[in-house]
């Protein structure tokens, strides 16, 4: 199953498959939710629907929600670990800036966590030397031992295509 990042459907929408120029995405991306294959955790389904615009309203959709929202809560030891082991720096502790710059991406990485066969996709890229709430995506799951790919390797793994 592949846990995808807010910004992998933020980038997809502003940059690449606009909803409203290529919907056969946002189809697919359903059909893919719907086959448990792609799923938002609640935290970042919730991260997408605050905001404004065409996005925030098909993920609010009914039928969206159903297909893409991973129906499950994740245990507070997977987070804290994830926060221990993806983003301390030894006996460093967190500010506020800090915590808030990772946002809900601890989140997302105690969800893969939580099963085998989990993938995390973001649109980040690797920045090792990063600490603390700078941290990169693919640099805690590493640190985690989680799987991780991007947007296109999981395009290319599902098999997405508009023919």
């Amino acid at each position: 199953m592949y846990l995808l990042d807010a910004n992998v459907l933020i980038r997809a929408d502003a940059d690449f498959y606009p909803l409203e120029r290529i919907p056969q995405f946002w189809e697919w991306l359903i059909e893919m939710g719907n086959s448990d294959q792609v799923k938002l955790p609640l935290e970042i389904y919730q991260e997408i629907a605050a905001g404004a615009g065409t996005l925030a309203e098909w993920i609010t959709n009914k039928d969206t929600k159903a297909a893409l929202l991973l129906r499950e809560t994740t245990d507070p030891a997977r987070i804290q670990y994830v926060l221990d082991t993806g983003y301390q720096a030894q006996d460093k502790r967190f500010n506020d800036g800090e915590l808030q710059k990772i946002g809900k991406d601890a989140f997302l990485v105690a969800y893969a966590l939580a099963e085998d066969g989990r993938v995390v996709v973001t649109r980040e890229v690797s920045g090792p030397a990063k600490r603390l709430g700078n941290r990169k995506l693919p640099d805690v799951c590493n640190d985690c031992n989680v799987q991780w790919t991007n947007d296109y390797e999981m395009y290319r793994l599902l098999d997405f295509n508009l023919r």
